[in-house]
């Protein structure tokens, strides 16, 4: 078996491809060891101390390292880790935990209270995040949530190798903020959630 790397955006980040499916449906982020008890994988990566982000996408697996951590060190370690779970075909989740997939916007928890009669706008944003900003995220080893839209500001999660890159704020304000803002006019501004 044969797991690529690829640079992400945030150089603390780097994106793991395995050659096959990671999750099924939706991502999942581990912020921390604890949400990590999860899944035996995410927990053997931070079982090496040199890791605070965790995430798996669709056919990817983002690993962010902590700060000063060089990834020299850092990247044998993890590709061992990965290796081991795929060829051994062990399960993603620990048994009896849920996936705790995220699929926005069923998955994510609302930061507003959305108003009925914005539905429509609502249903063009999470069109425009699923067709054109989701893909282009996950290329740089993250995903985006979709947390909520009122008084024309939609609010948005940055997660996996997005989510600490320098580069974050930038895409969410002059990327997203004028894709939704061109094509969804009732759209005024885009914040991170």
């Amino acid at each position: 078996m044969f797991i690529e790397t690829e640079t992400t955006p945030n150089p603390a980040s780097l994106k793991f491809l395995p050659g096959q499916q990671v999750m099924a449906q939706g991502t999942r982020e581990f912020a921390d060891p604890e949400a990590a008890e999860a899944s035996p994988l995410a927990q053997a990566i931070f079982d090496t101390g040199e890791v605070v982000n965790v995430f798996f996408g669709s056919d990817f697996i983002s690993v962010t390292a902590a700060p000063g951590v060089d990834w020299t060190a850092l990247k044998p370690q993890v590709l061992s880790i990965l290796l081991d779970h795929f060829v051994a075909e062990a399960p993603l989740f620990a048994p009896g935990t849920a996936a705790g997939i995220a699929v926005p916007p069923e998955g994510g928890e609302l930061l507003v209270e959305e108003n009925a009669e914005d539905a429509d706008i609502v249903a063009q944003i999470n069109e425009l995040l699923d067709t054109r900003v989701r893909p282009a995220v996950a290329g740089d080893g993250g995903d985006i949530q979709y947390r909520g839209f009122k008084d024309g500001v939609v609010f948005l999660t940055m997660q996996g190798a997005c989510s600490g890159c320098p580069s974050s704020s930038a895409t969410l304000k002059h990327g997203i903020e004028g894709l939704l803002k061109h094509y969804v006019p009732e759209v005024v501004e885009v914040r991170a959630a």
